[in-house]
């Protein structure tokens, strides 16, 4: 049975800091082995994270998909050093249910899934018979573009012209099918999804109405994940390869906090807490950013 999670949304920003157990992770920090990636975790709890996401298949744009058993040889040895070394929530970054039971074995307390339970038959019952957090992130099929500053996606249209409407009407669907498969609406943690299935001119527009998209009824009071370290979005905006694109993330966090977002998932835990304490002493006062 999952633990409640020490976080008290609405008081501060949350971190999320990032460990990719893959060898080809879009934002090239990839790490080569379980030793590598136990010590970027505690590494990143030192620099203030406040949870650690651990992943063992890339999401990137046309990346190769592994099996559950690759994924499971990735990720399960270092959840399980990360738990008994380290003092944060743990989350583990899949699809597979198979994936998501062993992590929870390990001592994750968050699924952290792309596809929103819609990819795995089994990972709704999973998470609900664990009693885990779970985050559903918007995602949509679409074929990837590769370009100089990485792959992207081109040409995405949604049925709604309106693509902050298209994804706040996709995420409430998916907070009602967690809830109807018995997932307690206190552990859902919800995500737009920037850079997945999107155009620039999309992720910017998501970006623009976080706070829109925040206040939805079927989304009201769930707390809002925002993701956009390192993306393309960033990128593609400003003409910058992935190794320069702190500036922008830090851009995107400060905006993201404004409009109400909870918890931020970055690769650059030190510079994104920094940011979030200022950004939080500026919209929620100082004892936000202690």
């Amino acid at each position: 049975m999952a633990a409640s999670l020490p976080l008290r949304w609405g008081e501060r920003t949350y971190v999320m800091g990032i460990v990719n157990c893959t060898p080809d992770s879009f934002s090239g920090d990839g790490l080569p082995d379980a030793g590598a990636a136990i010590a970027h975790g505690l590494r990143s709890i030192e620099e203030g994270a406040d949870l650690l996401d651990i992943g063992g298949e890339s999401t990137r744009p046309g990346a190769t998909p592994v099996s559950a058993e690759e994924e499971l040889h990735r990720v399960v040895p270092v959840i399980e050093a990360l738990a008994a070394r380290g003092n944060v929530p743990l989350s583990v970054d899949t699809y597979k249910a198979d994936v998501a039971e062993a992590a929870l074995d390990a001592g994750a307390t968050i699924v952290n899934d792309v596809w929103a339970l819609t990819r795995d038959p089994r990972m709704a019952e999973v998470v609900a018979r664990r009693r885990a957090y779970v985050v559903l992130m918007h995602n949509r099929p679409a074929a990837p573009a590769a370009g100089p500053l990485g792959g992207y996606y081109p040409d995405v249209h949604y049925e709604q012209a309106d693509v902050v409407e298209a994804v706040g009407a996709a995420l409430e669907a998916r907070v009602a099918l967690a809830v109807d498969a018995g997932i307690q609406r206190d552990r859902i943690i919800v995500d737009p999804g920037i850079g997945f299935g999107k155009t620039r001119e999309q992720n910017l527009t998501l970006l623009r109405h976080l706070a829109e998209l925040k206040a939805r009824p079927g989304l009201a009071g769930l707390p809002l994940l925002v993701g956009t370290s390192r993306k393309g979005v960033i990128g593609l905006t400003l003409g910058l390869p992935i190794d320069e694109r702190l500036e922008g993330t830090l851009a995107t966090l400060a905006l993201a906090i404004a409009q109400g977002a909870d918890l931020v998932r970055v690769h650059d835990v030190r510079a994104a807490v920094r940011c979030c304490r200022m950004a939080d002493a500026i919209v929620r006062g100082d004892h936000a950013a202690a």
